[in-house]
């Protein structure tokens, strides 16, 4: 087989997953463990650390557009800036992902580490998520259950002068103004500074390391993500599928997300010949794996875990179904959206993660009650 582009981005995405899964295995870094402390014991460490990897996420993005090393606004995966603003889908998606993580012990980024480790029942978890964000993707099962009511609750921004759904655009819009790069790198460049801020206001925060790693790895994950797809290799690669005789999937700039690269894995595995369906976002999940895998392996960390019950299962089971349809609905996860969506400065990126933490937060909380109630 001839070693081509398609072949470096797929091996570029592979190693820098590699790094991120055996750094988030180290750091401990989850966005759900986030929720969980702050709710539960009032730790902050997690939550900015997670924060933390937004803020590079979003100066990185600044900087390299502002070098036009990048554009974000044109077309990505998935479609963080489009002027289709379908604020219901955000909402209900991302709070179903948030009820779904909490139930499942992790995130979808967590899940995949958690796999490498040993963990059997991040695995089945894995598996039915990605069950489910294949029927979400590639069977008509959102077509009758979401897209008539996602329709009719999207609003179109260009209607109402806002070409993107970038916060700066939408400012931009609502009161009138020119809109600019200038302006949308001055509005994401105070978010970022703003996040920075509180991140590190905490002395307990800036005291431990693995925090600062967990979140500098995983925003400049997301960095690299885009500057593979989006840079001079990204054009490269774009350049070469349109003269493709089997076209690649999803060649498109994008960055890392883990709930809709689940379903495109399965639709792989169905047809394990067909190598043109071995994307991004299929080689990404693999990677994360596979650093954890060995990490786990170097430090001596790696451990069989299975479910101590049924009711254990059945929350697991259930939290990988809404996690497979709620990822897919808010078109991204605690990745996906909530920091790769963030960069962008998409008011729907915004929104998802608002919705996730509220969803997280609600569940732990009835968690709690009923745990209060059954003593």
């Amino acid at each position: 087989m001839e070693f081509n582009v398609h072949h470096q981005v797929l091996i570029a995405v592979f190693a820098v997953a590699m790094v991120l899964g055996a750094i988030v295995n180290k750091t401990n870094f989850c966005t759900m463990g986030a929720v969980s402390d702050w709710v539960n014991i009032g730790d902050s460490g997690r939550m900015r650390a997670w924060l933390f990897a937004m803020a590079i996420a979003i100066a990185g993005v600044i900087a390299m557009e502002l070098a036009g090393i990048v554009n974000l606004s044109g077309e990505t995966f998935p479609p963080y800036r489009t002027s289709s603003f379908g604020w219901l889908r955000y909402l209900a998606g991302g709070a179903l992902f948030g009820i779904g993580m909490t139930l499942a012990s992790g995130c979808g980024n967590k899940t995949l580490v958690r796999v490498g480790a040993g963990n059997l029942k991040s695995l089945v978890v894995l598996v039915i998520a990605a069950i489910m964000a294949y029927l979400m993707l590639w069977t008509p099962f959102y077509e009758k259950l979401f897209h008539p009511w996602v329709s009719a609750t999207t609003i179109n921004l260009a209607q109402h002068g806002m070409n993107t759904q970038e916060l700066g655009a939408v400012i931009s819009g609502m009161f009138g103004f020119q809109p600019s790069r200038m302006l949308n790198a001055a509005i994401g460049g105070a978010l970022a500074l703003g996040l920075l801020v509180y991140v590190f206001r905490s002395a307990d925060f800036r005291g431990n390391f693995d925090n600062i790693l967990g979140g500098a790895a995983v925003g400049l994950a997301v960095l690299a993500g885009w500057y593979i797809t989006g840079g001079a290799l990204g054009q490269a690669w774009k350049e070469y599928a349109e003269f493709a005789t089997m076209v690649p999937s999803r060649v498109q700039v994008q960055s890392y997300t883990f709930i809709s690269p689940m379903g495109d894995t399965v639709r792989y595995l169905m047809s394990p010949g067909k190598f043109t369906l071995v994307n991004f976002g299929v080689v990404a999940l693999a990677g994360v794996i596979a650093g954890s895998f060995v990490y786990a392996l170097i430090v001596k960390s790696f451990r069989i875990e299975w479910f101590v019950s049924i009711k254990d299962f059945g929350n697991h089971a259930v939290g990988g179904v809404l996690m497979g349809v709620g990822g897919v609905l808010s078109m991204g996860c605690t990745v996906g959206q909530a920091i790769t969506g963030m960069s962008t400065v998409a008011i729907g990126s915004m929104l998802t993660f608002l919705a996730i933490v509220i969803g997280a937060a609600g569940t732990m909380k009835y968690q709690y009650w009923r745990m209060m109630q059954e003593a």
